[in-house]
């Protein structure tokens, strides 16, 4: 038999394993509200960001004389041990629990507790020297640790995030360089449209994708701006005199970023709008990049009785039943990115908009879906870039043999042979059912060689005027 301890609050004995670092409000946490499957250790930036708000909390009632100086040493080394990555198996509750947060602080206070219990020589559960509320929460409250821990952990995170995004848009634009010279037919509405060279569409992609990275990196910075210190609705009730300041140096030292205290507190603790913005950043990056990898399905399509202009990497095999088929999955997989992404967004304001009055208790599920997105872009836009951009070809041939073959080449021909000319060689193409420039060729109005440089010059950018 497991050998177990027990725990008494408010509601009654608690059982718990004896060697487990939560105690009993985690466990109700537990039993209660097991919604998602995924618990607070499956996402160990936050526990990173939670226990450095923790600790840092810990160094200011320390400073300030509310807390004894060897009860913040033990917390700060326990907290240190949870930023280390340690005993985050303790840390179970859901990741969506429903109960605005709560039930994940106290999993953190009974973790840091318990943990700074035996540091101190002392047993699990007992919380005589160090107790969860009194002494790791102090000065604190769910309604302010939580949403800064949000705020800290998403900051941290989208660093991963925009670094792809930097990898991916450097590939884009070696592959503009690659392609500069290999013409292809640019398309609208799936119509020939005019030329143009595959390198320019590429070089299109390069510039989306930096443009996106640039505003993650400006709506990054809304995450600056904390609401620790508010305690519970705004007023810093239960904090001592002093400790906003204090808290904001150790955390800026502890983190390595310059974390700052929201402008007015009561706005920040009724409203999260920096997450809608960054959320919705997020779903324009997915939806932006499902575009791009939705032409490269098309442009990539047969290779026989397709577009075929260019080659993806062959990755896997495309089917069960038909020998040799190979699939598009990196650009499908980045198009259901763009899915998901859109849906976690939908979440995500729902979830604000929700707020009530002083605090939003739907902070949990903000915090799931947008960790969702950044999960899933950040490995999305480095599996889009390694494994298809990097070893996408161009099918030169192919891209040539549609610009000629099209009737969309006419407008090159203008100047050269007026608009009259060529409208009568594009109606004698159609009726004898071959291509434009095949009918030009037969007129004898030019040779292939002279029509492939006209293309050529007219699928260059005209240059502005000064």
């Amino acid at each position: 038999m497991p050998q177990t301890r027990t725990e008494i609050d408010t509601l009654g004995e608690v059982y718990l394993p004896a060697d487990a670092l939560y105690g009993a409000n985690t466990w109700r946490g537990v039993q209660n509200l097991g919604l998602s499957g995924r618990k607070l250790a499956d996402e160990p930036a936050f526990a990173k960001a939670f226990a450095q708000c923790k600790m840092a909390a810990a160094l200011a009632n320390r400073d300030l004389g509310v807390l004894k100086p060897d009860l913040a040493q033990a917390i700060v080394a326990a907290c240190q041990e949870v930023i280390n990555g340690q005993h985050i198996e303790h840390l179970v509750v859901d990741l969506l629990e429903s109960s605005g947060g709560t039930s994940s602080n106290m999993n953190f206070n009974e973790l840091i507790a318990n943990r700074a219990q035996q540091l101190l020589g002392m047993p699990l559960g007992r919380y005589d020297h160090i107790h969860p509320n009194d002494h790791v929460n102090r000065s604190q409250s769910t309604n302010d640790v939580y949403p800064s821990a949000m705020k800290i952990a998403t900051h941290a995170r989208m660093a991963g995030v925009i670094g792809q995004l930097e990898a991916l848009a450097g590939a884009f634009a070696a592959k503009a360089e690659e392609f500069r010279d290999v013409l292809h037919l640019g398309r609208t509405c799936l119509q020939d449209g005019q030329p143009m060279y595959l390198g320019q569409a590429f070089g299109g992609y390069a510039a989306l994708t930096r443009r996106l990275t640039d505003t993650l990196r400006t709506v990054r910075l809304q995450l600056l701006y904390l609401p620790l210190g508010a305690t519970a609705i705004g007023t810093g009730l239960g904090s001592a005199p002093g400790y906003k300041k204090a808290v904001f140096t150790h955390l800026s030292s502890i983190t390595g970023v310059q974390f700052s205290e929201a402008e007015d507190p009561f706005d920040a603790m009724q409203n999260m709008d920096a997450f809608s913005r960054v959320s919705a950043e997020l779903r324009t990056v997915a939806t932006s990049l499902g575009k791009v990898a939705a032409d490269l399905i098309l442009l990539s399509s047969g290779p026989h009785g397709g577009i075929a202009e260019v080659q993806l990497p062959a990755v896997q095999a495309g089917s069960s039943i038909m020998p040799g088929k190979v699939n598009p999955v990196i650009p499908m997989g980045v198009v259901q990115i763009g899915f998901a992404i859109v849906g976690n967004d939908t979440c995500v304001a729902q979830c604000i908009q929700a707020g009530q009055l002083e605090i939003n208790h739907f902070e949990p599920a903000v915090l799931s879906r947008v960790f969702d997105s950044l999960t899933l872009l950040e490995n999305g836009a480095h599996l889009f870039c390694e494994k298809c951009i990097r070893g996408l070809q161009a099918n030169s041939t192919q891209g040539e043999a549609a610009v000629l073959n099209s009737s969309a080449i006419a407008s090159s021909f203008l100047e050269q042979f007026g608009y009259n000319t060529v409208s009568a060689v594009v109606k004698k193409a159609a009726h004898n059912n071959r291509p434009f420039l095949t009918e030009m060729q037969h007129q004898e109005l030019i040779t292939i060689d002279d029509a492939r440089e006209l293309v050529r010059q007219a699928a260059k950018i005209v240059p502005s005027g000064d």
